[in-house]
């Protein structure tokens, strides 16, 4: 394994996931502290989701595909829509009550023509 190699794997597996906790952490802090009944749960799976599909992006743009990037992409396309449709009707009537839970549900909804583009976007640059 080259250096290069070394390095790109460690960004996309490592670095990457944990500036997301990280910033996950950070928003989830903030939120607490202004929200009440504050949507961590649903932040967290929210986090999740794009995360893993970040992670299948790069993989797929910038490293080698492996099983693991085969179980991410078939929980993206079978399992997350469910939880993000779930995320969305939890949050449906919620939207007045602080912008976290606006954006939780936004980000619900965008999951739907976001991942689907990106895996359009993956198909036509391979």
């Amino acid at each position: 394994m080259t250096t290069k190699e070394i390095i790109t794997a460690s960004i996309i597996h490592i670095v990457i996931p944990l500036l997301g906790f990280l910033l996950f952490l950070s928003l989830n802090k903030a939120m607490k502290k202004n929200t009440q009944n504050a949507p961590e749960i649903e932040l967290f799976t929210v986090f999740i989701n794009y995360g893993i599909l970040l992670i299948i992006v790069l993989t797929e743009l910038f490293w080698k595909w492996s099983g693991i990037a085969s179980l991410g992409t078939f929980y993206l396309i079978f399992g997350a829509p469910i939880i993000m449709g779930l995320i969305i009707l939890r949050n449906k009537g919620k939207l007045s009550v602080s912008i976290y839970h606006k954006s939780i549900f936004f980000s619900g909804i965008l999951y739907f023509v976001i991942t689907p583009l990106a895996f359009i976007t993956i198909y036509f640059l391979e």
